[in-house]
């Protein structure tokens, strides 16, 4: 049976949103932004190990205690200049321990609110398929195309169209050759290489929750919607 396997690419600067610290070490909730993307995929029964992919000079992630991931954690200092190679450079160094037929689920380690049972339903949507898919909502806003000087050119119809989470979930075998043909510059997340090669990802309803940190106010955002995943006081306990 195929195994599952996740990867979280983190060697960005996280430019958008300021300060000294690269995004994935901002503090949120007492912890780095990426221990929370950890903690999700780490603690899924389903998952066997979590590749984490870092810049070759980074000298933050040794700061902070991994030891609660310590089983399943792997980091992987090969990080690339963009997002696509980072992904790549990590797919190949974990080639030895990932079979060409496993699943390997990608993450963004600004994405710290992944819900397990929304993790566990990507899973169980995919696992029979060939290609794979990605967690993703539909639009329900108005959209509007601007031009260069930020006035309306027109209004978009926003029937059909869905807007990408993370994790993405594909063949191992399969995302290392699609990310392999396509530019890296071009492919902003997994599924785009994989429409490259002529293939559909299956889209699977995700979570609002799962939200990407990009901007300073969306730190506190997180914060919230952490505290409201966590589980309800006992009442006989509170007495």
């Amino acid at each position: 049976m195929s195994k599952f396997f996740a990867l979280i690419p983190a060697a960005g600067s996280g430019s958008r949103i300021g300060g000294g610290l690269p995004k994935q070490y901002l503090p949120l909730a007492g912890k780095p932004l990426l221990y929370h993307a950890l903690n999700s995929l780490c603690r899924s029964p389903s998952i066997e190990r979590v590749f984490v992919v870092l810049a070759q000079g980074d000298k933050h992630f040794a700061k902070h205690a991994w030891q609660p991931f310590a089983a399943k954690l792997e980091p992987l200092y090969c990080g690339g200049e963009t997002r696509a190679a980072s992904v790549f450079n990590g797919l190949l160094a974990a080639r030895d321990a990932v079979d060409g037929s496993d699943w390997m689920l990608v993450h963004d380690a600004a994405r710290p609110c992944l819900a397990p049972a929304v993790l566990e339903r990507l899973i169980a949507s995919l696992r029979d398929e060939q290609t794979g898919g990605l967690l993703a909502l539909p639009v329900v806003d108005t959209l509007k195309r601007g031009d260069a000087d930020a006035y309306v050119v027109q209004t978009e119809p926003r029937e059909n169209l869905w807007q990408a989470q993370t994790p993405q979930m594909f063949r191992y075998r399969l995302l290392l050759e699609a990310l392999r043909a396509i530019d890296p510059a071009v492919a902003t997340d997994e599924a785009r290489a994989i429409e490259q090669l002529g293939l559909r990802p299956k889209l699977v309803i995700g979570d609002m929750r799962n939200l990407k940190v990009t901007y300073p106010q969306d730190l506190a955002l997180a914060e919230v919607m952490l505290e409201s995943m966590q589980p309800p006081i006992n009442a006989d306990k509170r007495r």
